[in-house]
């Protein structure tokens, strides 16, 4: 008779230990890279500063400021002759940005041929958006208070106070046209009063 062979018993494999926390302590061995500050400016940029207009960063200078030494960009306003100090760091943040480029000056000269927008019956609410819309830093807006106090000063005339305020929106968008066309303040100038709209006055007629 033939012998019936014996069959093996199985081998059991002994579990595998997991080490999820050695494959942790070996990530945390592994040095992290210190994060880059990424510095949006560099000494001879030209940028805008809210309600000021045009500038240029002409250096950068480490002063004292709350108790410890910061970096500072040193603006060089390009109408009004005025040096301007301003925290590296949150310079952004305070609404400093480059100049707008050729075709977004384009797009000015629209703003300014498009529909004014008079004030209506409340001035003190008219006068309220119209400074806001000045102290944004934002150029269309900038624009928008130009268009609508040119286009109010034509057909009735406007307070003192907002004469002085058409003049200032006049000179920040005259600084950056200059900056972005790379033209004199004198052709900017004339640019400017072209696009406006015409008006026929009492005068005229």
């Amino acid at each position: 008779m033939k012998k019936t062979a014996a069959k093996k018993a199985p081998v059991k494999k002994a579990p595998v230990k997991k080490t999820a926390g050695k494959s942790t302590a070996a990530a945390a061995l592994v040095p992290r890279r210190p994060k880059v500050k990424v510095d949006p400016f560099a000494v001879g940029d030209k940028v805008v500063y809210p309600h000021h207009g045009a500038a240029t960063i002409v250096r950068r200078e480490k002063l004292e400021f709350k108790d410890e030494k910061q970096d500072f960009y040193v603006l060089e306003i390009a109408t009004d002759q005025l040096i301007v100090r301003v925290p590296a760091a949150s310079a952004v943040e305070r609404g400093v940005r480059p100049v707008i480029s050729k075709s977004k000056s384009r797009q000015v000269f629209q703003t300014l041929r498009g529909e004014p927008q008079e004030a209506g019956s409340n001035w003190s609410r008219w006068y309220k958006v119209l400074t806001e819309k000045i102290n944004s830093g934002d150029i269309f807006q900038v624009a928008e208070v130009i268009r609508d106090l040119d286009y109010a000063q034509k057909i009735k005339g406007i307070s003192p106070a907002l004469k002085r305020m058409l003049a200032k929106a006049r000179l920040i968008i005259i600084s950056e046209l200059q900056f972005s066309l790379n033209i004199s303040e004198e052709d900017a100038t004339k640019r400017l009063e072209r696009a406006l709209p015409k008006v026929e006055t009492p005068e005229d007629a």
